[in-house]
């Protein structure tokens, strides 16, 4: 760096050269959308048709509240439900805030730190001295495209992790749709089961009552009554606690938990999907893939900034000018400049082991997301084929005997119990139906998350790059 003179005039004129570059680097601006354009587009190349909504003033929550009172006239379809999560979900609305605190760090980024300005006055009898001293960053000046850079890095890395939260919260929705659905119908079923249970206990009271039944057979009735009484009331414990998860991940309360679920899952698809490439496909579209790859590149160039400033820690240069009574007028300048000799070799290795780290760590993601796709893969062709083997198996074979089974009691060849019984086990497979398609709905969102979202079980890496860029800031 040129040394400045003590020539008059030549410090004001430096001053007013990085006065102006100050202004010029305060330049940036926040965007129209703040990063939920890249969100939004984020998801529908992974399937999500639905729009993405950050709540930033109270106009934005009406239109959103319009929407939702809307989608919760009509009874529930698991689209609408997912819709309704995106833009009522307190929880995600505070994701997105995120997108707002990263580009405010990257418009900061662009803008120099405030000069700073100091004031002495000393007296000694009669004599006054005044002080003055104005600072300025010079360092931050020579260094803000590299930080900015790499707040822009930031930047895209949050987009990344709001987009996945995007994802995770549509997908919690779903399943929670569908075993809410399931429970519902569970519910139905078993009380098909209870009402067929308490008949036969009272037909057996009646008939042990005037000799025609035995105590044990009675007993026997009584028992299996008392034993669907209690499921029953725990099939609706489950409805409801399956029902209050919806209503939790749509962000719903007061009168709009009284939103109508549909009667039944949706039919099983004709044919299940075939997808070629899994692991491929993964490696590509996954968003924690994508950004642990990210976060390496981050923390790589957040390395080269530490390289870069280490042998400078803090750099900044200020214009002094001082009076005393009775005494000309001293002016000047002050640099002000620190040197990392105990900690900089420190520094760097830190920076260094911590890329390492983040290598590694992605590594270790596409790892786990090679095998959890195949995994989802295989739960899905599984609870698609034992959805099928119900649907077109036992469930019309069960029909099949319950039909049997009351042409023999019009003959008088079977008893009323073994009718009541008959029908017990042709609504319990009914319900394990019901089972096996919430299954088969559960695993298709799993595995859709599986190729596109992110691994359940992924350690989180979001704070390495701000660690690595921490040391590598001026002045730490």
């Amino acid at each position: 760096m040129k040394s400045i003179t003590q020539t008059r005039g030549r410090p004001q004129r430096i001053l007013a050269a990085l006065l102006t570059l100050a202004f010029l680097g305060g330049c940036a601006t926040f965007s129209a959308d703040g990063g939920l354009e890249s969100v939004q587009n984020a998801g529908k190349e992974r399937g999500l048709t639905q729009n993405v909504a950050w709540l930033k003033t109270d106009k934005d929550a009406e239109t959103a509240r319009a929407a939702v009172k809307k989608l919760l006239a009509a009874p529930l379809t698991v689209d609408n439900a997912v819709q309704i999560a995106l833009l009522n979900n307190r929880g995600l609305q505070a994701t997105y805030a995120e997108l707002g605190i990263a580009e405010a760090d990257v418009v900061q980024a662009g803008r120099l730190r405030n000069p700073g300005f100091s004031f002495g006055r000393l007296t000694r009898a009669d004599e006054v001295e005044i002080e003055r001293t104005f600072l300025f960053d010079v360092l931050g000046l020579l260094t803000m495209p590299i930080r900015t850079d790499l707040e822009k890095r930031r930047f895209e890395l949050t987009k990344g992790r709001v987009a996945m939260e995007t994802l995770q919260v549509a997908a919690d929705t779903r399943r929670a749709f569908y075993s809410a659905v399931a429970a519902q119908e569970s519910v139905k079923y078993m009380g098909q089961v209870k009402q067929s249970a308490e008949t036969s206990a009272e037909l057996a009271r009646r008939m042990a009552s005037v000799g025609n039944f035995s105590t044990l057979d009675r007993a026997r009735e009584q028992a299996f009554y008392a034993e669907t009484t209690a499921q029953l009331a725990r099939v609706r414990q489950q409805a409801t606690a399956e029902r209050e998860r919806l209503t939790r991940l749509m962000g719903l309360w007061g009168e709009d938990t009284g939103f109508k679920l549909p009667e039944r899952l949706p039919d099983l698809p004709k044919a299940p999907r075939d997808i070629a490439d899994l692991e491929a496909t993964a490696l590509k579209k996954r968003l924690d893939v994508q950004g642990a790859m990210q976060e390496a590149e981050n923390i790589a160039s957040a390395l080269g900034l530490t390289k870069a400033t280490g042998f400078v820690s803090v750099l900044e240069v200020g214009y002094r000018r001082n009076s005393a009574s009775g005494q000309p007028r001293q002016t000047g300048y002050e640099i002000d400049l620190r040197l990392p000799i105990f900690d900089w070799g420190a520094r760097v290795a830190r920076a260094e082991y911590t890329y390492m780290q983040a290598v590694n760590r992605a590594a270790d993601t596409a790892v786990k997301a090679r095998s959890e796709v195949r995994e989802a893969y295989s739960a899905y062709r599984t609870t698609y084929d034992l959805a099928k083997h119900y649907r077109d198996e036992i469930v019309p074979l069960r029909k099949r005997i319950s039909e049997e089974n009351l042409l023999r009691y019009n003959g008088m060849l079977i008893s009323v119990f073994e009718l009541l019984a008959d029908a017990r086990q042709q609504v319990a497979g009914v319900n394990a139906y019901i089972d096996a398609l919430r299954d088969y709905w559960l695993s298709e969102t799993n595995l859709n998350l599986a190729l596109t979202g992110k691994s359940p079980g992924a350690i989180s890496v979001g704070g390495s790059a701000s660690a690595a860029a921490g040391d590598a800031q001026p002045g730490h």
